[in-house]
């Protein structure tokens, strides 16, 4: 059985903690295709652009907000965050097939 980032991704709570604070806005596939996405003109996570963004950089996003993206502070630990970050890269792969 070959090693499959994205199906690994997809079984962490990195995974878990996307669907229930990040996919309503920037949809399964992070690419920001959903109607409340579009209206709020969210990022594709999967894009270079974020992509080639640093960890810090990304964890400082999802922590502190950005634009239309609200702080998740509050709602998650610097843990869970880096957690959703590896889930963000993994997205990112996927996009670049």
């Amino acid at each position: 059985m070959a090693f499959c980032p994205t199906a690994t991704a997809q079984g962490s709570s990195g995974a878990t903690i996307f669907k229930s604070k990040c996919q309503l806005c920037h949809g399964a596939d992070g690419a920001g295709n959903t109607t409340l996405g579009k209206q709020l003109q969210a990022a594709n996570l999967g894009s270079k652009d974020v992509q080639k963004k640093t960890d810090a950089e990304l964890h400082k996003v999802v922590h502190d907000g950005n634009g239309n993206m609200p702080p998740f502070a509050d709602q998650l630990s610097d843990d869970q965050i880096s957690e959703v970050i590896n889930f963000l890269r993994a997205l990112g792969k996927t996009a670049k097939k």
